[in-house]
């Protein structure tokens, strides 16, 4: 009792300590990862804000182009040119237009955009770029024309979405409405592969993700971005009432991330950057320091004390519950290592030497139980192999009355291939694709006796190494053929597959002949697990006893009906080693 009670003080002890240790964690940790946190929302709003300016500048420099073009003298003398039906233009004005085309280059090549500037002319019914001059369509012109920035979404060659930006202006301005009544129409492109290459040089290698949105247009990726997560950040953004900027915390998945967005008051789209809260609060680890040490040093107090507890008594009886879960998983080498002289040295004796004298009795009982089971085998098996030679040899007889030498040739040869497998059965287990084999041979002697019979083998190449007991599909084929197509005229055609799947192989014979009823398919199966009897087929029968007997319960033949109307046989078991047939289906 008086250590009992020493124990539940010293617990009692060590809980305080731990609540207090928890308490100063807690408020430290929180007052770092507050200050930590508004200092990177200050940092990352400050860089938004930058980039912001960057883009929107770029853009409204593009932007100032056509009126920078509407003062350049060649650009205001194309303005006055009269209106022309001719198809070709004269060489006054050949020469004026190759004199706009290298301004309109020089004025794209002054940024690092791929922009591209277009002068419509309607007097002369052509657009000016700075590579062609050809005709355009002035109807899709008029329906583009609208005021501010304008967005295509296009595909570009690799199947993406880029959105193009556009923007129009018509001189004089009173036209902007009446396009056909303009003097010039001049308009400025830039693709979105300009800001996401911008995008990425603001990203570099570190940990954020920026990317645009418009909530009627669509997103701009930087090319690293996660489009679920980014997605998930904008219907976040779509549910708060934007201003010019958003600076939140949102939890997505269990994760913490540091949102900013600021709308650009050029083309009204919005730039997003998300933060993994939990990669940049480095600074929190001195506190987290803190803290461990102080858990380590509780856990070493905790030891201490249980130490005695937990070595005179826990330790034994785990020692004795993991002995007695392994005997019961039929381990019978496990032994315990007795210490001292203690009660459990005693226990620990006593279990070794029961585990001893069960070892020895399970083991001589084992031995019998595999000479029965062979014995069983070989016995079985003997019945499997006269039941096929008879079918053989009274289809002979019937070819050699019917003088067919030919099908009594073939039957011959396969016959022949059926006795090198047959003398070769003092093999346990052969290979799936010898099975497949041997029932090609019986088929094809089948099929000269019914010509409406067909037939397909399904075999995986990972499959064809795959070790099976010899002459167990062949008595399932036979089945189908005697009395599923036979009796049927309408009936011809049997699939035999093979899969594997979970590591357990299934191979399926089906046809389309008479079939069963489900009470008759219950009654058969039911059968195949009792002694035969004389209504019972030897052939089925032997199969089922064979597998079951061979890989265990669970194993065995499964009757249903068939896909193609008529009878599906199933063989299943589970396989040892699944990894060679699964390195070979990689392959």
């Amino acid at each position: 009792m008086p250590r009992s009670n020493l124990f539940k003080k010293m617990m009692a002890l060590i809980v305080i300590m731990l609540i207090l240790i928890m308490g100063l964690y807690i408020y430290s940790n929180r007052t770092n990862a507050n200050v930590l946190r508004d200092e990177l929302h200050e940092s990352s709003r400050n860089q938004l804000q930058f980039f912001q300016h960057q883009v929107d500048t770029t853009i409204q420099s593009i932007s100032l182009w056509p009126n920078l073009l509407l003062h350049d003298p060649d650009i205001s003398a194309l303005k006055d040119i009269f209106e022309s039906q001719e198809p070709y233009l004269d060489l006054d004005t050949i020469t004026l237009v190759k004199r706009i085309q290298q301004k309109i280059s020089t004025q794209e090549n002054s940024l690092n955009w791929d922009s591209s500037l277009m002068i419509y002319s309607p007097s002369l019914r052509r657009v000016i770029t700075a590579s062609d001059v050809s005709s355009y369509d002035h109807t899709d012109l008029k329906n583009r024309l609208k005021q501010g920035w304008q967005v295509q979404r296009v595909e570009n060659e690799s199947g993406e979405v880029d959105y193009v930006f556009s923007l129009i202006t018509v001189t004089p301005y009173s036209s902007f409405h009446r396009p056909e009544d303009a003097n010039l129409i001049i308009e400025v492109r830039f693709n979105s592969s300009d800001i996401q290459r911008m995008l990425d040089t603001f990203k570099g290698d570190g940990e954020r993700n920026p990317f645009y949105y418009n909530e009627e247009s669509g997103i701009i990726f930087n090319s690293q971005s996660d489009p679920e997560m980014a997605e998930e950040m904008v219907g976040y953004l779509n549910g708060l009432p934007m201003e010019n900027s958003e600076h939140q915390v949102v939890e997505i998945d269990g994760q913490s991330y540091l949102l900013n967005a600021e709308v650009s008051g050029t083309i009204g789209w919005t730039l997003v950057d998300y933060l993994p809260l939990a990669q940049v609060m480095a600074p929190i680890e001195k506190s987290n320091r803190l803290f461990y040490c102080s858990v380590a040093a509780l856990l070493l107090m905790g030891i201490i004390v249980a130490y005695m507890l937990y070595a005179q008594v826990q330790v034994p009886m785990r020692q004795l519950v993991t002995s007695f879960q392994k005997l019961k998983n039929e381990d019978y080498s496990v032994r315990l290592q007795p210490k001292g002289n203690s009660e459990f040295s005693f226990l620990f004796t006593r279990f070794n030497s029961m585990v001893a004298q069960i070892q020895d009795l399970f083991g001589r009982v084992y031995l019998e139980k595999i000479h029965v089971r062979e014995a069983k085998l070989k016995q079985l098996q003997s019945q499997i192999n006269p039941h096929f030679i008879y079918n053989c040899f009274s289809f002979i007889s019937s070819m050699a009355k019917l003088k067919n030498y030919e099908a009594i040739v073939a039957m011959s040869q396969n016959l022949s291939h059926y006795y090198r497998y047959a003398t070769r059965q003092e093999r346990e287990l052969v290979a799936l694709s010898e099975e497949m084999d041997l029932l090609v041979h019986y088929l094809d002697i089948q099929r000269m006796r019914m010509k409406r019979l067909s037939y397909e083998v399904h075999l995986p190449p990972w499959l064809k190494r795959q070790p099976v007991p010899p002459l167990v599909i062949q008595p399932l084929v036979e089945n189908a053929v005697l009395h599923g197509i036979e009796p049927s005229l309408n009936a011809g055609r049997v699939i035999i597959s093979a899969d594997e799947k979970d590591g357990r192989l299934t191979v399926t014979v089906d046809d389309d002949g008479e079939g069963m009823t489900e009470k008759e398919i219950a009654e058969l199966m039911k059968k195949l697990s009792l002694p035969m009897d004389e209504e019972m087929s030897c052939g089925l029968w032997n199969v089922h006893q064979r597998l079951n007997l061979r890989f265990g319960e669970g194993a065995g033949l499964t009757l249903t009906r068939s896909p193609l109307g008529g009878l599906r046989a199933a063989l299943s078991w589970q396989i040892g080693d699944r990894d060679s047939s699964q390195e070979e289906k990689h392959d």
